[in-house]
Formats: C-alpha cells, structure tokens, sequence
C-alpha cells in the first residue's frame, strides 16, 4: 500500500540512514528514549512451555538494516482507454484492464495516462475540423477503471494532456484525486509518495508548455535536484523522441516530429540522473525502445503502447506492442531487479498480455544494438540485470 505523503523538504535516504545509525547507538548505550517508531523484537530463544515469557522492555532490539529494504516501481507506456463520445470500449470500459492485472502488481504503479479524463469543455485543440488532427479524452468517472487496474499514479505530461484546454486538464487531476490516484506532468510539480516506509518523488518532463520541460535540460536537473531532497528515490516520467513503427532506436541528438522539437533523449536522461534521479521511465514514440545502465540507474527510453481503446492508436505490427516494467530499488537508488512483461494491444485496443513475447524480443534486440556496452541484460524470461561495471 501507499500514502500521499507531505511536500517540502526531506531528506534523502542517505542521510537518513546515517541518523539512524546514530540512534541505535544511542539505544544501545541506553540514551534513547521514545523513537515515536515500534522496535523490532525477538522472542526469547528456547524458551519452553513453562519458561516464563520476559516482558519486552528486556527483550535485545534488533536495528533493522534499512539498506536491505526495498521497494517495486511498476510503470507502463501510453494509456488512452477510449476516445469520447463515439469510440468508447464495449461495456463503459468495465473490465478493460482485466487480463493485464496480475502484470501490474508493485508498491507504485503507474502509467502515462495520454487522454484528458473530462466532459467536452469546448475547448478541444482540433476544432471543428479535425483532419490530421487528434484529440482524444474519456469521461471523468473512467478514473475508477484505472483505479480497479492497479494503477497509482498518472503521468500527464504529454502531447494530448492539455487536448481539451486547462479546463480539461484540471478536470483530469480532480477526477483522479476522486479515486485516490496521484497525478504529476505539470510545471514545477513535484508529487512525493510514500510506499512501505520508503518516500518516492515522481516528476513528469514533455516539451510542452503545460510540463516540466524535457527540452530545457538544466531546468529538468533543478526540478530532480528539488525532488532528491524531498524523498528517498527520485522518479522521472518522460516523454520523448519522434514518433513511428520505424522509432525503436535510441541515437545520441535531437529527435524531431512534425517540426516539433522532442528532445535528445540521451541527454536528458543522463542529465537527471546525473542531478539524482534513480529511474527514468520513459514513453512517445508510440513503440518500445531499448534501455540501458547510467551510473547504475535504469533508463526504459520507451515502453511503448499499452492500452489505445476504441482504436484509439495504431495497434498494427510493432505499434501494438508495449509491456509492464518491474524495478526492485533499495532506498539508496539501488538496484535490486527488475522484470519486464510483454503485453499488446488488440484490435479495439485493449491490452492483454502478449504470450509470444513480442514485445521482450524488440526491447532486446534494440537494446542489444544501441548500447553494446550499457544495456540492459534481459533474458528470456523478461529478467533485468545491470552489465557489468554500470
């Protein structure tokens, strides 16, 4: 389970661990008094069934060792769940998440959520002529399908956040708060949650306005520099790279779609981590990339389509494909594991899990061919596991 958790400045786990170190001592050296946290106690060994039991101010504390926790960060690509009014899923979405449920299980799942959740504000980017022009948005109450999917927070920060104006985008965010989900995207938010005792920041990061900026790289490395002194681990959510079936390459520069600029996404992602992020989740090409080690911090430069209901994105070949990806980290950023889960999307586009592992056979392929040296190691399995020396 998780719990909102207050902003403001905490922290991190580093120096956390330091000042608990402290305080074991003190116990130990009987100068501690109430933690305002229950210690961790051993029944008395070999006692039998007429030993007496000793009361458990005389029973040794054990001092947890907070470098062994850890904590799973679930996290999926683009997810539009129908296109309102007239290509809304069968049922009112009831249902719609139901065979990739089990894939999404962790202490914090999220998701980039790529549709307003909003009635029509009249505001809709295309107009009443919208050839070549794509809005998409879903009714308020489709909050609670993703809350039944698992899902804990939503990114915003992408191309079709703001599809129905600020009215719209402000309706998503009370829709989602409503169903106890989080939201993150906008400019200088910063959204800190606390998963089993270990606080999280999630940060969202586009080249849109209505964003974190994905393009003004030193401005992204103040807002993670922020976010590392507010919780433990520092998350990046980001969306980047040009678009297309013929995008599963990583290359160092620009990417452009359209004219617009979509970031470097080498970049960026070695400059967060470099101001303290602790993973990089990354999605908008519209189909899985490859990942790779940074300073032994995993960057998933995209993880592709993962829900496009009422045929809302191209579901054909490679763009049908997305996954779940499972990251194990300590408190420290460490990491521990991870797992990444093939999934693909139907001909309506619903997501299931893809039993030909589509989707696994790209990411490490791709991964294979554009970082030789820092990628990712995933074997058949789905299991990741950093190279060596990363």
């Amino acid at each position: 389970m998780y719990a909102a958790a207050f902003s403001g400045s905490r922290p991190r786990h580093r120096a956390a661990a330091v000042l608990g170190a402290l305080l074991v001592a003190l116990l130990a050296a009987g100068c501690g008094g109430s933690t305002g946290t229950e210690p961790v106690w051993q029944p008395g060994a070999g006692a039998g069934a007429g030993s007496p039991v000793p009361a458990e101010a005389d029973q040794p504390v054990q001092p947890v060792d907070e470098s062994e926790k850890a904590i799973s960060l679930a996290a999926t690509g683009d997810v539009i769940m129908g296109n309102a009014p007239n290509r809304l899923p069968a049922g009112d979405g009831a249902g719609f998440f139901d065979d990739v449920k089990a894939a999404l299980k962790g202490d914090l799942v999220m998701g980039n959520l790529e549709e307003p959740l909003t009635e029509d504000t009249g505001a809709g980017k295309c107009g009443p002529n919208p050839q070549n022009c794509y809005q998409f948005r879903a009714p308020p109450e489709y909050a609670a399908h993703l809350k039944d999917a698992g899902f804990q927070l939503l990114n915003q920060a992408n191309n079709h956040g703001y599809d129905y104006g600020p009215k719209g985008y402000q309706n998503t965010q009370r829709a989602l708060e409503e169903h106890g989900l989080e939201h993150t995207g906008a400019p200088d938010q910063i959204t800190v949650v606390e998963v089993e005792g270990v606080t999280v920041a999630v940060a969202g990061f586009s080249s849109y306005v209505w964003s974190n900026s994905l393009v003004d790289i030193e401005a992204a490395k103040r807002v993670v520099a922020k976010a590392a002194t507010m919780a433990d681990l520092v998350v990046v959510q980001v969306h980047m790279g040009a678009e297309g079936a013929d995008k599963s390459r990583v290359r160092p520069g620009t990417e452009l779609f359209f004219g617009e600029n979509r970031g470097d996404p080498i970049k960026f992602s070695h400059a967060v981590i470099d101001a303290g992020a602790d993973l990089v989740v990354g999605h908008g090409p519209h189909v899985l990339r490859g990942m790779e080690f940074y300073r032994g911090r995993l960057i998933a430069y995209s993880l592709g389509n993962f829900a496009g209901g009422g045929k809302s994105l191209n579901s054909s070949g490679r763009l049908g494909w997305g996954g779940v990806l499972k990251v194990t980290l300590k408190p420290d950023g460490g990491f521990v594991g991870g797992t990444f889960t093939s999934t693909v999307m139907n001909g309506v586009g619903r997501p299931s899990i893809d039993r030909q592992h589509r989707g696994l056979g790209l990411v490490r392929e791709v991964t294979g061919a554009d970082f030789p040296r820092t990628g990712a190691k995933l074997d058949g399995a789905g299991r990741i596991s950093a190279p060596t020396g990363a």
